[in-house]
């Protein structure tokens, strides 16, 4: 269910931008789309750089963090996937990321804050999480979602900057072209953060199958919840690209905030793993 809906938000996505590049005339959107395409493919080859640096993590080796790898490598095997590179990140907001654009190129990162406040039974189940997020090539499907939400938003920008296109000639269809272009990239933007929220209800359900241990993640999340909240990070733009990957939002929110985030709120996902713990007789 997560991947029709993941499938039927990005259908929606692309009609936006065809709606707006259809208002446009159609003179500029091809230029538009090559330069997101373009944008994309930059963000995607080096989204785990990008990410490793905002958080200032250091690579760490088996004999620096044994416990972290032993789980790791032990996921990696159970999936038939190559061991990822380790990192650690000197904060102590409890949060913990994967990303990568292969299995091959993954990388895995904890917080100091997380590895000291979770048991190892809730630290794999975190980290099968993270590790589905690269075997389900979420980052692949993030960075095109957020290449589009970008292209639409700067063609918007276009239009209102310089004139509509088809519908210049009409008082109603300017003002129709006017509030499209204001709508669309609002519109964009909370279909891009939709599909981010999939992504992670599915990272949820196929990394508890891996570790077998839904209980162990919706544990982990209970805790995790309550430390972002006592140390959230400051809304740095290097921080903002990477909280897609983390396994909980590293900013405050609540409220209509929960409207703009890049993650379900933490009762529902809990609530949801609970049910699949049922479901596989683990409850």
């Amino acid at each position: 269910m997560n991947i029709v809906k993941t499938a039927l938000l990005f259908g929606v996505l692309w009609g936006v931008l065809l709606a707006v590049g259809y208002m446009l005339g159609g003179n500029f959107i091809w230029i538009f789309a090559l330069i997101g395409l373009v944008g994309t493919f930059i963000s995607f080859w080096n989204s785990d750089t990008i990410a490793i640096r905002s958080m200032r993590a250091r690579a760490v080796s088996a004999q620096e963090a044994p416990g972290l790898h032993r789980i790791v490598r032990d996921l990696a095997d159970q999936a038939g996937q190559p061991m990822p590179r380790l990192y650690i990140s000197p904060t102590q907001q409890p949060n913990a990321f994967a990303t990568g654009r292969s299995p091959k190129r993954a990388a895995v990162c904890c917080t100091e804050g997380i590895l000291q406040l979770l048991d190892e039974r809730e630290l794999r189940g975190v980290l099968g999480h993270e590790l589905m997020h690269v075997y389900n090539r979420d980052i692949l499907t993030s960075s095109v979602a957020a290449g589009v939400a970008g292209v639409i938003t700067s063609l918007a920008q276009m239009a209102l900057w310089f004139g509509g296109g088809r519908d210049r000639q009409g008082g109603g269809g300017i003002i129709g072209a006017l509030l499209a272009m204001i709508l669309a990239p609002l519109a964009a933007t909370l279909i891009q953060l939709a599909i981010s929220r999939t992504r992670e209800y599915s990272a949820d359900h196929d990394g508890a199958e891996l570790t077998g241990d839904p209980l162990a993640l919706a544990s982990a999340l209970q805790k995790i919840s309550g430390g972002v909240a006592a140390h959230p990070l400051p809304q740095e733009q290097e921080l903002q690209d990477a909280a897609h990957m983390m396994i909980a939002n590293p900013f405050r929110g609540g409220g209509m905030g929960q409207l703009f985030s890049t993650h379900p709120p933490t009762e529902q996902r809990i609530a949801r793993l609970q049910r699949l713990a049922q479901e596989m007789g683990r409850a």
